[in-house]
């Protein structure tokens, strides 16, 4: 905790990028539409029903830091470690000042292909930090998988496979922009 509170101090410094790294998944079964923060119109004893096709799920692979920055990328397949991988490589490329990854431990974060490449990172600019075990209240990324399923979706989004790809890409693509979360500050205790 000690050290994350270093890395956010030296981030609202503006000496190093600091994001938080997290995977998610979107699925049309067994959707909720009263979690979507808005209720929907209908008349007393009314069933809503919301078409959706069954079985799709498109998984999520992000980065955000507390001023919104976004990086993320979207797949049909699984995400795995070869994925995050790729996706930090790609990252690590395109960096300015030193960059800090903060990951939970999930097995995909800690493989021996992930921890083969860190020297290589680190020579870039790009460290991995990962959170102790059952923090996920720590992991601000989380945060914006449920802003992302419990508001900026719409009921009328889960409709069938494309129309959730476009808007889950969509969404992501705003993070920043028009879409955007109010972090609290980050808080040692």
């Amino acid at each position: 905790m000690e050290v994350l509170g270093e890395l956010e101090q030296l981030s609202e410094q503006e000496v190093i990028d600091l994001f938080y790294g997290d995977e998610s998944h979107v699925c049309s079964e067994k959707y909720v539409p009263y979690g979507c923060g808005r209720p929907l119109p209908q008349f007393p004893g009314e069933r809503v029903f919301i078409p959706s096709e069954k079985a799709y799920r498109l998984n999520c692979w992000g980065l955000i830091s507390r001023q919104n920055e976004c990086y993320w990328h979207t797949s049909e397949h699984s995400i795995d470690s070869h994925f995050v991988l790729e996706r930090l490589d790609m990252l690590s490329l395109s960096i300015h000042k030193p960059t800090f990854i903060v990951l939970d431990n999930a097995s995909i974060h800690t493989a021996k292909i992930i921890r083969a490449r860190i020297p290589i990172w680190q020579k870039r600019g790009l460290y991995l930090f990962c959170l102790p075990t059952y923090s996920p209240q720590l992991n601000i990324a989380e945060t914006m998988w449920r802003h992302l399923k419990g508001g900026w979706l719409r009921p009328e989004d889960y409709r069938d496979d494309q129309t959730l790809a476009y808007a889950v890409n969509r969404c992501l693509a705003n993070v920043g922009r028009c879409l955007n979360i109010n972090f609290s500050p980050f808080n040692a205790k």
